[in-house]
């Protein structure tokens, strides 16, 4: 389970600031009840870890039972988990709670849809670096709850030269030496991905080497095939830039390794949910 405490500080801040004047007026600090998680949508259920993180961290003494656990497929009406505490605590952290479930869970559904159309191929459907700030780990996360996988989680965990770093290096030798180079000098054991935009860029990279993974840039399908062809197994390779979940599929069969999706975090519908108290 990821480290959520440094999130949750920022995000309690952010929402209760100094005080919750609302609850703290109408609601006595002794009374106690219980509320649940009531799932309103269809989907894949994910932060319930985080949750768990949230309400720990805002009162120890409320309890937790939980139903439906990160990854399950939720239907409308399901009951996900309870809390039984403080009122007051109840009413604190239930916003905070359902924007980073719901967020998550859509995050989850709109992966597993990716994931499931991918059935039958080698190929696996990436996240990237279009995410919401402070909230990256969260979105990544729900995408490997979801079923998918990782892309690097950042500038400092992977060497990714696209386009603008090829062309400001001066072409794709010396992008990849500057790369390797750089690598070397500072001790670093980082994976190195290129992006090409055509065959000529390809074949560049192919004669030069020094690369561990292949992007292949705005291809189309027919053209993916044959690049996949030419690489012949000597790097990984992966699809991305245009690609719909309508045409997912052709790239799979080009027997592409990796499909890289922007729309599994940037542009995403969270899952309905609510927090009700039980009477």
């Amino acid at each position: 389970m990821l480290d959520y405490k440094q999130f949750i500080d920022l995000w309690f801040a952010e929402d209760i600031g100094d005080g919750d004047h609302t609850t703290l007026s109408c609601i006595p600090a002794t009374a106690v009840g219980t509320s649940q998680l009531i799932i309103k949508e269809d989907g894949i259920l994910a932060g319930v870890e985080v949750a768990e993180a949230i309400f720990h961290a805002f009162d120890p003494d409320l309890k937790m039972t939980v139903f439906i656990h990160d990854g399950a497929e939720v239907k409308k009406g399901d009951i996900a988990f309870s809390v039984t505490g403080k009122v007051q605590s109840l009413l604190q952290t239930e916003r905070l709670m359902l924007n980073i479930m719901q967020r998550m869970s859509g995050v989850a559904t709109v992966t597993r849809r990716y994931v499931k159309a991918l059935e039958g191929t080698k190929t696996r459907v990436l996240d990237t670096r279009k995410t919401t700030p402070g909230l990256r780990l969260l979105e990544k996360e729900a995408v490997k709850i979801g079923g998918g996988t990782n892309h690097r989680i950042g500038l400092f965990d992977m060497i990714l030269l696209k386009d603008n770093h090829v062309d400001f290096a001066g072409g794709i030798t010396q992008a990849i030496d500057r790369a390797r180079n750089y690598c070397k000098e500072k001790g670093k054991n980082l994976k190195i991905e290129i992006e090409v935009r055509n065959f000529d860029e390809l074949a560049q990279v192919l004669e030069h080497g020094g690369v561990d993974r292949i992007m292949l840039d705005n291809f189309t399908p027919e053209n993916t095939r044959k690049a996949v062809e030419l690489i012949a197994g000597r790097y990984e390779t992966e699809s991305s830039g245009g690609i719909t979940f309508d045409t997912l599929r052709q790239y799979a069969e080009c027997d592409v390794d990796f499909i890289s999706v922007g729309a599994l975090t940037h542009s995403v519908k969270s899952l309905d949910m609510s927090f009700k108290a039980v009477k």
